[in-house]
């Protein structure tokens, strides 16, 4: 029960977040960039220019050479190697932010990668039920009262 519970639960997250962070990028891209808000009110580098300028200068730097992409990519390969769930959620939202913010090529692939890794089952070491079983015995053996 607790592994379909934990199969669902992380289901309900991924599907979850995927339709907020859409919506957050689609906002993003198509009221904020598309619509040329962001930078206009930015002035040269180094002059007086409002606080958002340079959160503006850091997400158009990160559409150039396809640099949301290539990280998504990487943790979705590193998650996808080493079952690493944390680095996997990483390209999993990264890869979706690249497939809507102009990175669709290497987002696409570490995005897959990391939900790869995602959906499968998490791979856990069964502890002993008795402290003197030999290793291979663990969670294959029960524990006698008596032991």
């Amino acid at each position: 029960m607790t592994r379909s519970c934990n199969a669902r639960c992380t289901f309900t997250c991924l599907l979850l977040g995927a339709v907020v962070l859409a919506a957050a990028l689609a906002a993003l891209r198509y009221g904020v960039i598309e619509k040329q808000l962001l930078p206009r009110d930015c002035g040269p580098a180094g002059g007086d220019s409002p606080w958002f300028c340079g959160a503006a200068w850091l997400l158009v730097e990160s559409f150039r050479f396809q640099r949301i992409g290539w990280a998504a990519l990487a943790c979705g390969l590193l998650g996808f190697a080493f079952s690493w769930r944390r680095c996997a959620w990483v390209g999993w939202y990264l890869g979706f932010a690249g497939l809507v913010l102009y990175s669709p090529d290497y987002a696409a692939v570490g995005g897959l990668l990391a939900l790869f890794t995602l959906l499968r089952p998490e791979l856990r070491p069964e502890r002993a039920a008795c402290p003197g079983l030999p290793s291979g015995e663990r969670g294959q053996a029960k524990c006698k009262p008596g032991q």
